[in-house]
């Protein structure tokens, strides 16, 4: 299907027909001024070597020059508009509590960033799955139906606010009630109902709902946002909200009621807290849930056609220049026409081969880009390769590639893709993103250092990236908890060395003191002389003797027999 991306410049062909207008009027007028000479025929016959139709057709060349101009400027595109995809995925809904009580900041920034944070984070995680979002305080109603637009759910997430619902509470099963009937008709795929609040029900029946949307299928997970402890509502003059009384008002997470609204509807409660444990338990519970192949529109990529157009341009303006208003031109102007001639043969050449080198790296670009989104990341790196070797001076090639290659657990050379695709893309956002997936590589390796200076050079180009700014704050505390851990460690291998130090000092000494009490105890031992020794040698022979000759006797004397019960 054929498009403009930019068709508000289409309304530039005004200038067409008001061009046509003012030529016509400028003729008028000259004949007008020629009839003042005297008869049109005379003065004609005067002027031999001017043409009466060569103007009027560099008139046209002009003309037609112009209206092509302006639909390059419209960015003529050629593609299919829709394509139905197969996927295989589930389907979530999320209920985003935006009372007051969720401006509170015992999350940082607030409960509310918190939540959109973990939202987002949470869609890009997505990849075949679907996603609706309601929002509900006092009332509840849907801010985005059921889609697989990923970029839409992003931006109707942005603008959220507690300012778009006046009337305040919180309504949760009004929200769980909406979400239920929100889903597709499909059957036999995981639906899943995610409730994200601070737990404060002031309607009431949250559990009766979440009972039902069981019954139906569908698993309703409740994330805890805040601290059971509570924490003042800020009202941005610097003040809190207060009671009738002029009391501050302390809002508190109810777990108990979160967990009762999880257990009710068959799902889990998370709590969210200052790092990303609860994504993490989030995208497993998830992933638990069964997927079923469904079908998704989605808008192709459109192929950029205004090459072909500005060639056709300039060969206009060429033949427009090549055109003199007298006749005979190839017997006059010889010279100045071969040299014509020979400018528009090479300005048309140089562009062919630059539109076709731009085609081909964005064709590569595509083809890659198609496969990576059917998973197929291998094969998306080769055609990222392919189009980096056609033009290495393509920011987006080089981005694409570092992507593929991250998703494969390249690390290094994918660091090394992200690092040159940041150095060559002029756009501050997607250079920007460049440096935000080269940290998240480096903070993954706990390169906590080279993490924290890409997070920062992120921000330098898009200081109103909040994921950014998070995995900042994240990544200094888990650098400041390493370096602690550094200490300790190195405090306890010295403390044992110190110890092992002592032990062998203590083994050393009592080995020393051993062999000093073995050496007096030999000296204190008293030498036997001689005689002594044959004396005690005779004593034991003559007492050997005695006893055999007392076993002989008793050999002799007969023997008598006993009997002994043994009972």
């Amino acid at each position: 299907m054929f498009r403009f991306e930019d068709p508000i410049y289409l309304y530039l062909l005004v200038l067409i027909p008001i061009l046509v207008l003012i030529h016509f009027l400028m003729l008028r007028r000259q004949k007008k001024r020629l009839r003042k000479f005297g008869d049109l025929e005379l003065v004609r016959q005067l002027m031999p070597n001017v043409s009466r139709f060569r103007p009027l057709v560099k008139f046209w060349l002009l003309l037609g020059a112009l209206a092509l101009l302006i639909v390059v400027l419209a960015r003529p595109q050629f593609g299919n508009k829709i394509s139905h995809e197969k996927r295989t995925g589930i389907e979530t809904i999320i209920c985003m509590d935006i009372s007051n009580s969720m401006l509170a900041e015992d999350v940082t920034p607030s409960r509310l960033d918190r939540a959109k944070m973990m939202v987002e984070n949470l869609v890009d995680h997505f990849t075949n799955d679907k996603i609706g979002l309601i929002v509900f305080a006092g009332d509840a109603f849907v801010q985005l139906p059921i889609t697989s637009d990923y970029v839409s759910a992003k931006m109707f997430l942005s603008s959220i606010t507690p300012a778009m619902i006046s009337t305040q509470g919180t309504d949760i099963a009004a929200a769980i009630n909406m979400a239920a009937h929100s889903f597709t008709q499909e059957e036999n795929i995981g639906k899943a109902i995610i409730v994200i609040t601070d737990g404060e029900d002031h309607e009431g029946g949250a559990l009766e709902a979440a009972k039902e949307a069981k019954a139906k299928g569908m698993n309703t997970y409740v994330l805890g946002v805040g601290s059971p402890n509570g924490a003042p509502i800020p009202i941005g003059n610097g003040d809190y909200m207060k009671d009738n009384s002029g009391q501050t008002v302390m809002s508190a997470l109810n777990e108990q009621m979160c967990r009762q609204l999880a257990d009710a509807g068959s799902g889990a409660y998370i709590h969210v807290e200052n790092n990303s444990n609860a994504q993490e338990q989030l995208d497993n519970e998830l992933d638990k849930l069964s997927k079923k192949e469904t079908s998704s529109t989605i808008y192709s990529d459109f192929d950029e056609q205004f090459q072909a157009v500005a060639i056709i341009v300039l060969l206009l303006l060429i033949l427009e220049v090549c055109i003199l208003e007298i006749k005979n031109p190839m017997l006059k102007n010889v010279s100045l026409f071969k040299r014509s001639k020979k400018v528009a043969a090479v300005a048309v050449l140089l562009l062919v081969a630059v539109g076709v080198q731009a085609q081909s790296d964005r064709q590569l670009i595509r083809q890659g880009n198609k496969q990576y989104r059917k998973g197929n990341v291998a094969e998306a790196e080769v055609s990222y390769r392919k189009a980096v070797e056609r033009n290495e001076r393509n920011p987006q090639a080089n981005y694409n590639l570092g992507n593929s290659l991250m998703a494969q657990r390249k690390d290094s050379l994918a660091i090394t893709q992200l690092e040159k695709a940041a150095k060559l893309e002029t756009n501050p956002l997607r250079r920007a993103q460049a440096y935000h997936n080269m940290g998240v590589i480096c903070q993954q390796h706990r390169m906590f250092g080279e993490a924290i200076e890409a997070y920062k050079e992120a921000l330098r180009n898009n200081p109103a990236d909040h994921e950014t700014r998070y995995n900042l704050e994240l990544c200094k505390r888990q650098q400041k908890e390493q370096q602690q851990d550094q200490n300790q460690q190195n405090k306890d291998n010295k403390d044992n060395k110190d110890n092992k130090d002592k032990q062998d000092q203590q083994k050393q000494e009592q080995k020393q003191d051993q062999q000093k009490q073995d050496q007096q105890q030999q000296q204190q031992k008293p030498q036997m002389s001689k005689e002594n020794a044959e004396q005690l040698l005779n004593a034991a022979m003559q007492e050997e003797k005695q006893t055999q000759e007392r076993m002989k006797k008793a050999q002799q004397q007969p023997q008598k027999r006993h009997l002994e019960k043994n009972w």
